[in-house]
This record gives C-alpha cells, sequence and structure tokens, in this order.
C-alpha cells in the first residue's frame, strides 16, 4: 500500500509545522520560570482556549448528536424505530443552563444544576462507598498475630494498617477531648496522616517530572536534534 504524501505549506511539510509550533508553545511556558510574560500569557490562553474549542466539538459529537438530535430527528440512525420524546427533558434542562447569560432569567439554570446535583450525589455516593469505604473497612479485617499460615512479617505489617486506620479515627474524633491513651493515639494518627501525605506528595511530584521529561524528551528528539543534525553532516562532509 502507498504510503501517504505529507501535506505541504509553502513547501514545508506540515508535520514539520506542527512541531516547531509544539516547540515554541512549550518553550513559552517554561519562560514563566524566568518571570511572567506576555509570550506565557498568549501559550496559556491559547492552551485554554483549545482546550475548551475541543471539548466543545467533543461534547456535540459525542454527547448532543446521539443522544438528542439523533434519537429526535433520525431515529434509525440510533436502531430506533421512531422518535424518542423523552430525550427532550435533558434536551430542555440543558437549555435552561444558558439562562445564565440572561440575568432577568438566570433563575432558571437552577433547576438542570439541583438536577444534576441531586442525580449525581445519587449517584456517587454508593459508588464511593463500594469503591472506597467497604475495600478499606474489609482490609483492616486483618490477622495481626503470627501463626502457621501468617508469617511474622505479614502480622506486623497488618497490624501497622489496623493501627494507622484507628489512630488516623482517634486523630479526627473530636467529641472527646484529646487526653491520655486517646491523646496519644490520636497523635500517633498525625505521624500517619504525615507519611501518608508525604507518599500523595511525593507521587504527585514524580508525575510532574515524568511531564517535565516527557517535553524535554521531545524539544531534544523531535525538534532540537533534526535541526542541528542536518548542518552538522554537512560540515562534516558526512
Amino acid at each position: 500500500m502507498p504510503e501517504v504524501a505529507v501535506p505541504e505549506i509553502l513547501g514545508i511539510s506540515t508535520e514539520i509545522i506542527g512541531v516547531w509550533i509544539a516547540a515554541f508553545l512549550t518553550l513559552a511556558i517554561f519562560s514563566f520560570l524566568y518571570r511572567d510574560n506576555p509570550i506565557y500569557k498568549m501559550a496559556e490562553h491559547i492552551f485554554v482556549g483549545v482546550s475548551a474549542g475541543y471539548g466543545v466539538v467533543i461534547t456535540w459529537h459525542e454527547a448532543v448528536v446521539p443522544l438528542l438530535i439523533d434519537p429526535l430527528f433520525r431515529p434509525e440512525a440510533v436502531g430506533m424505530e421512531g422518535p424518542n420524546y423523552i430525550v427532550l427533558i435533558p434536551g430542555v434542562l440543558g437549555l435552561l443552563m444558558f439562562s445564565r447569560f440572561f440575568p432577568r432569567y438566570d433563575w432558571l439554570s437552577r433547576w438542570p444544576i439541583a438536577f444534576v446535583m441531586g442525580v449525581y450525589s445519587g449517584l456517587a455516593i454508593p459508588a464511593s462507598i463500594q469503591a472506597n469505604l467497604l475495600p478499606q473497612l474489609y482490609a483492616t479485617m486483618l490477622p495481626i498475630w503470627p501463626g502457621m499460615e501468617v508469617p511474622v512479617w505479614v502480622a506486623v505489617s497488618n497490624f501497622l494498617l489496623v493501627a494507622g486506620v484507628l489512630c488516623t479515627l482517634a486523630y479526627f474524633y473530636f467529641s472527646r477531648e484529646h487526653k491520655g491513651a486517646f491523646g496519644a493515639a490520636s497523635r500517633v494518627g498525625i505521624f500517619f496522616l504525615m507519611v501518608a501525605f508525604g507518599a500523595g506528595f511525593g507521587n504527585t511530584v514524580m508525575a510532574r517530572i515524568s511531564l517535565l521529561i516527557g517535553r524535554v524528551q521531545f524539544l531534544y528528539l523531535e525538534w532540537w536534534l533534526p535541526m542541528v543534525q542536518e548542518p552538522i553532516s554537512r560540515f562534516f562532509g558526512g
């Protein structure tokens, strides 16, 4: 199968133009490390604008068209025999959101907001309990004494897990004064919290460092190296 020719603009490959634009915007964002400047603001606005535009297009093609327009005006496209007028309810609620642009009628937007918040809460609370609370409870129901089937290091690990959960809960229990043994447990809970926050912060930093490494590799391998490789090879006769 023949390769598809790369489009060109003024004799320059669109791939090269795209690499240069990406490199310029990356360096423009990095310029904030020096200080705030108009180039950084321009790149920031471009990023926000493109993200918003892309989100609108995706929402239109992935939600509005298949879930509202097609069921009403092209039911055969979604495997229906006739129009589904029930979709008018979410459609009207969505249109009411635009009442925010008209101060006299902006109160109408409270209806779709209340509907979304209510539905989301009703769906999210059971899901959160199933995904977070119950697994955490199950994870603390562990053997903490060594035995034939529980090695010593496993028992110690389980004990630290259970103790950490109980001490952390003690720290957040404010109906009793933190004194005596209860106060000591709450202070131990602070230690476990700091360990958890530190691990979470470190994980976040490493994720950002990974993004930085990716951008630096892009600048070097896809922008800088091809730009200087050909002149260098010509200079050395290669």
